[in-house]
């Protein structure tokens, strides 16, 4: 490669490994791309959905499992297709949740088929005074 040209990466959407489970919708399932990242505040989890809108969306929380799951329809085209390389399909991904995320105040905003996630940590214990009664 010389030196004026660029490398350009391609990354491929990558089918999900359900871990035995089966899907029975028929559509395959993708893992999708995130980024995670940690600041004193909490977290932030970016993932890429590409063709997911907020009505085919889920951000589910039991147990301490945060679910994202995403519903894509196929793209309507007007005409027909002479070459077609993206492959319509449903997002799932799963992440356990430690005790340090205040569960209560996850917020989740979708733009462009990127879903954010902000997840805040809890507020740390305030030293207080314990009034001691006498019974």
């Amino acid at each position: 490669m010389s030196a004026d040209s660029q490398e350009i990466n391609v990354r491929e959407k990558k089918p999900l490994d359900l871990g035995g489970a089966e899907s029975t919708s028929g559509e395959p399932r993708f893992s999708p791309d995130v980024d995670i990242w940690e600041t004193d505040a909490g977290l932030t989890l970016v993932a890429d959905m590409p063709g997911v809108t907020a009505d085919g969306l889920s951000v589910d929380l039991h147990e301490n499992m945060l679910t994202i799951f995403g519903r894509v329809g196929e793209p309507k085209q007007p005409g027909k297709y002479l070459a077609q390389e993206y492959e319509v399909g449903d997002f799932y991904r799963q992440f356990a949740l430690s005790e340090q995320i205040d569960q209560d105040k996850i917020a989740a905003a979708v733009k462009d088929g990127v879903l954010t996630l902000t997840l805040p940590k809890q507020a740390p214990a305030q030293p207080r005074k314990i009034t001691v009664v006498s019974e």
